[in-house]
């Protein structure tokens, strides 16, 4: 007899739950994105990168939870392989970009060039790097000079912005201190020496980086915590296909098994003792 495990169910509709959420946050961010979009661009649209995770996760685990609740193997088998590449795709991603740091930091940098270009078009990737050069005190990708590249910042530029850089590259002395507009006023045409208490002058790939290291603890508990639920639904996911599996060898096909119960399993061998004898009638 096949005996059900609730914990099954439990971790596909946590992953479902999890799946829906971030699904429901990035069609929100991307309803408001289009209000004021005028970029076309995957890269500057963290909304997009956020519903087609969120759609992801949530047929998955849909189709885990479908399969528990019916002892279906094909869906039960969707649901575990599925989990477990997109679980040896992140780990392998991951050790790539640890194996080829500085082609990593190299297309990192590219891309956040790219997205300085389009800084005023895009308030996606304006409000991301105002908080990253807040947060991490730094300014531009590699280094603050990465501003050039704006057609409003580049020193061939007219207007006040000009050989300048956006205001959240500012130092500041107090807390809650709000920056001057303006205080990034013609820095590009100065020295890195000249700017050590005008502006931040390293970049925020660096910083973000030297962050990590110094906040590995709390990376660490981040990972675990995207990927050891992953890995206790593949272990759990293939426990229980597992169990499918041998139910289906000892009673038959599981939708037998299904339609069929212990209580209605012995009337049906009393009916076969009743044929062989011809005293009991046929139930």
């Amino acid at each position: 007899m096949l005996v059900h495990f609730p914990q099954v169910d439990s971790v596909r509709l946590c992953h479902r739950l999890v799946g829906g959420f971030i699904l429901a946050v990035g069609i929100y961010a991307e309803v408001e994105r289009q209000r004021y979009k005028t970029l076309e661009g995957v890269f500057l649209a963290p909304a997009i990168i956020l519903i087609l995770l969120g759609i992801v996760m949530f047929i998955v685990s849909l189709v885990g939870l479908l399969g528990s609740l019916r002892d279906n193997l094909t869906l039960l088998k969707v649901f575990m392989y599925t989990l477990a590449v997109c679980l040896i795709l992140e780990l392998l991603g991951g050790i790539l970009a640890l194996g080829f740091r500085h082609q990593t930091l190299g297309l990192l940098n590219k891309n956040i060039r790219k997205g300085i270009v389009n800084y005023y078009d895009d308030l996606d990737f304006k409000n991301i790097m105002d908080f990253v050069q807040k947060k991490f005190e730094c300014c531009g990708g590699q280094e603050y000079t990465d501003w050039s590249v704006n057609m409003y910042h580049n020193c061939s530029a007219p207007g006040p912005s000009a050989c300048g850089v956006p205001y959240t590259c500012c130092i500041t002395t107090k807390p809650h201190e709000v920056a001057n507009t303006m205080c990034g006023y013609k820095v590009l045409e100065k020295t890195r020496l000249d700017l050590i208490e005008t502006i931040y002058i390293r970049g925020c790939t660096d910083a973000f980086f030297i962050w990590l290291m110094d906040n590995y603890k709390i990376m660490a508990g981040l990972l675990l915590g995207i990927l050891l639920p992953q890995f206790f639904g593949v272990v759990v996911g293939w426990l229980y296909m597992t169990r499918v599996e041998d139910a289906i060898n000892e009673y038959g096909h599981y939708m037998d098994l299904l339609d069929s119960s212990v209580a209605r399993r012995v009337p049906k061998r009393q009916a076969h003792v009743a044929k062989w004898f011809r005293c009991m009638p046929e139930i």
